[in-house]
């Protein structure tokens, strides 16, 4: 059993340090750094970006930032990788509260208050809330509706809602600065899914980790096809990684995008050797493995049906696209990373 742990509690005004690692990302941290400095907290606040090795211009947009607000400091992430650069914000953060931002990622106003209340009246380490997905394109919007409906990533509390309440984890997270350092921060050899692995030893610690549907984060999709695959398969690589190594702390959701890939993939293979014992007069019962792909197609359009109807013909063809996308994208690559190969794949397949 894990030691029970009772934190301290949190004097006001209590101090804020916002820790977002930023990697090529020019398009969107301005608005993310915009929606903390806009945020409706009367308590002291620092803004730390994390800067990784970037070539589209991001380097100059935050040092303007930076020039512009004496709340936000620029600190160099030559490892460019998440986890590093949220250890390297904690690190550097001098205030008891650290609020892990994304740059995809928009703060609502009440924000921070609301997380703070809360991490106040529950005592918990970590409280977090929704990711409130939002497109601004068919496609994008497309790729929102998937992640917000169970059919798309599973229907998780953080991103489709729920009761509050203690949680296995949250989107994002407003930390005690003290628990992150009892659990020694973020496992930097965990590329993605490492807020799942923190929120886990933070649980073994005897600390509680919280949710709250009051907090709900906008989060900006990716927008191309090929953008979301990469993160889809770099995301699902991570996630059979974590299965692997800790079996037991797993719930059945994760393993249905790898049982219908191989289900497809085993059916289609048995299904063309049923076409060659067609072609050769002997009894094509081998055609019977197509049924695994056209239940799976089935399953799709009845989802399009289900949660895209009457959202435009574009989220609706989208959505058709979308949805097996990121089921095979992520399902591919859970397979291959509970298959350890996560190393030789992942830095082919972006942040």
């Amino acid at each position: 059993m894990p030691e029970q742990h009772h934190p301290a509690e949190l004097s006001p005004p209590i101090g804020v340090s916002y820790v977002m690692p930023v990697l090529n990302d020019a398009s969107h941290v301005r608005a993310a750094v915009a929606s903390i400095l806009d945020q409706d907290y009367d308590g002291p606040v620092e803004v730390l970006i994390a800067l990784g090795p970037s070539i589209d211009g991001t380097n100059e947009l935050v040092a303007d930032l930076a020039e512009r607000d004496a709340r936000v400091r620029v600190l160099e992430n030559a490892v460019g990788s998440t986890p590093a650069g949220l250890n390297l914000g904690i690190r550097a953060a001098v205030h008891p509260v650290v609020v892990r931002v994304d740059s995809h990622s928009m703060l609502p106003a009440e924000y921070t208050r609301i997380a703070v209340e809360t991490l106040v009246r529950t005592g918990a380490d970590n409280v977090g809330g929704i990711m409130d997905a939002r497109g601004e394109t068919s496609f994008e919007r497309a790729v929102a509706l998937a992640y917000t409906t169970p059919v798309g990533l599973g229907g998780a509390a953080f991103h489709v809602g729920g009761q509050e309440g203690p949680a296995d984890t949250v989107y994002l997270g407003v930390f005690r600065r003290s628990a992150l350092e009892r659990v020694g921060l973020f496992d930097e050899t965990i590329k993605r899914g490492q807020d799942w692995e923190l929120n886990r030893r933070l649980r073994d610690t005897g600390g509680t980790v919280w949710f709250t549907p009051e907090l709900a984060v906008t989060y900006r999709p990716r927008s191309t096809v090929e953008r979301l695959a990469r993160q889809m398969l770099s995301t699902g690589l991570w996630r059979g990684e974590l299965a692997r190594r800790f079996p037991a702390d797993n719930g059945i959701r994760y393993f249905v995008p790898p049982l219908m890939v191989v289900g497809v993939v085993v059916g289609t293979l048995l299904g063309i050797g049923g076409l060659v014992q067609l072609a050769v007069g002997a009894s094509p019962w081998l055609l019977l493995g197509f049924a695994a792909p056209v239940v799976y197609l089935l399953f799709v359009l009845l989802a399009a049906l289900a949660y895209a109807r009457g959202r435009g013909a574009g989220v609706f063809g989208w959505f058709l696209v979308v949805l097996p996308c990121i089921h095979v994208s992520w399902g591919t690559g859970f397979v291959l990373g509970y298959l350890s190969l996560t190393s030789n794949i992942a830095s082919h397949t972006g942040r």
